[in-house]
């Protein structure tokens, strides 16, 4: 499967969301992914299981429970991939930065300029 087509699914998405934040059980997944999207704990497995084979999570076996994990390297794929089509964000981006730096500059200006008197 093309690691976009494991992305493409907004359940596969949002469980590798939850593993970003750190490896979590496949029940703590099952909870999170059922309220959310109202799928069955066999569906999420699947998930769980399409992110396993294609490299996108890893698992491991602390007792009875299976402990998910993201997997960065397909992520780096993806990543490299998209590398080309960055200019297009990016200038947009950088604009958007000095418009933010120049707001703040203006402020601190007013601020410096008009300074309130204590006990105002």
């Amino acid at each position: 499967m093309h690691a976009f087509d494991v992305l493409g699914d907004p359940v596969r998405r949002r469980i590798l969301e939850l593993l970003a934040e750190g490896e979590r059980s496949s029940g703590e997944v099952t909870a999170v992914i059922r309220q959310e999207f109202g799928i069955s704990q066999p569906g999420v497995s699947q998930h769980l299981r399409v992110l396993r084979d294609n490299g996108f999570a890893s698992v491991r076996v602390e007792g009875t429970r299976r402990l998910y994990a993201v997997d960065a390297a397909p992520l780096r794929e993806v990543d490299i991939w998209l590398e080309r089509f960055r200019r297009f964000w990016e200038q947009h981006l950088d604009a958007l930065s000095t418009e933010l730096a120049r707001g703040r500059r203006a402020r601190r200006t007013e601020k410096e300029s008009h300074p309130r008197s204590e006990g105002s």
